[in-house]
């Protein structure tokens, strides 16, 4: 029925995985859990002790988030992958029963969402947390109303044959946007994506610093999918940020002039935690210029 599939980098697992085994026992199904650690690192001995009655995979090195959600199909023995982040904190007792009533002969993709906790962290920490509050924890009906653009990795159901015929582009070797590019698969093969009230919250919040590095890897990944020559200019511009990208095209280059300006001030801002996501909106879109006119690309 069900493969539960954990990609881990360097995290504890622990309660994860104890959560997990706690909803299995109440549940009258097929599950199983397979975990691939890649190439961590730290926690290795931990994950092993808690990994024990399961199926659990170490990798020599680090491949990437897009190969490694690929590589689980290697591994699963049913129809139907789960596929969770390291860091995920299962807040609801029925989070899998909800998933598996959600699986019929019409399940394709099933999409459970993402929250944030709710109380404020210190500065150090406020960049990923106020966007991930503001612009990724959406409720189900929201969500709902663009499916594809609503897709993420952290939390959702596959079926095992969709994920062989449409698998992750493993080109994507950095940090962010193998999900986008995964979600414009699915919106250009007319696949279906339910999405459904089953959140997990985020439990890792990466420091202002780290996350603008992340963030600018992601712009790199954006890229790729800009020169991807099998999406459409309508296709690419179902994301935010290539859509206002096109909708300024025409003054990038006085917008490149401006962002070199003040980049600094911007960069100073988002790292002592204080700004407003304007500040980081316009960050990521002269990365996106600065990144394309390197490459002569659009």
């Amino acid at each position: 029925m069900l493969s539960i599939c954990i990609p881990v980098f360097n995290f504890d697992i622990t309660s994860l995985i104890e959560e997990l085994n706690k909803q299995i026992k109440t549940l009258e199904t097929n599950i199983e859990i397979i975990i691939i650690d890649d190439g961590s690192e730290f926690f290795k001995e931990t994950n092993q002790i808690i990994c024990q009655k399961h199926n659990y995979i170490e990798l020599t090195k680090n491949i990437g988030r897009a190969k490694i959600r690929n590589l689980f199909l290697k591994y699963a023995l049913y129809d139907y992958l789960l596929f969770l982040d390291c860091d995920s904190k299962i807040i609801s007792s029925l989070f899998l029963k909800l998933y598996i009533d959600n699986i019929n002969q019409q399940t394709n993709v099933v999409c459970g969402g993402r929250n944030y906790n709710p109380i404020k962290p210190k500065r150090n920490k406020l960049l990923r947390w106020k966007y991930g509050i503001q612009r990724e924890s959406k409720d189900v009906l929201e969500r709902g109303k663009s499916p594809y653009l609503s897709f993420m990795t952290n939390n959702f159901l596959v079926k095992k044959n969709i994920l062989q015929k449409y698998p992750f582009d493993e080109r994507i070797k950095q940090y962010g946007h193998e999900d986008t590019l995964f979600g414009l698969e699915l919106l250009k093969n007319n696949i279906s994506v339910l999405h459904i009230n089953n959140p997990i919250e985020n439990g890792e919040i990466e420091d202002n610093q780290l996350y603008i590095k992340k963030t600018k890897e992601s712009i790199t990944s954006l890229c790729q999918i800009m020169q991807n020559q099998t999406l459409s200019k309508d296709l690419l511009e179902n994301i935010s940020l290539i859509k206002f990208y096109f909708k300024y095209k025409n003054y990038d280059v006085a917008l490149l002039f401006i962002f070199r300006i003040i980049k600094p001030f911007l960069l100073f801002s988002l790292k002592k935690g204080y700004f407003l996501l304007i500040f980081f909106d316009f960050y990521k879109l002269g990365e996106l210029i600065s990144s394309l006119k390197k490459k002569n690309s659009f």
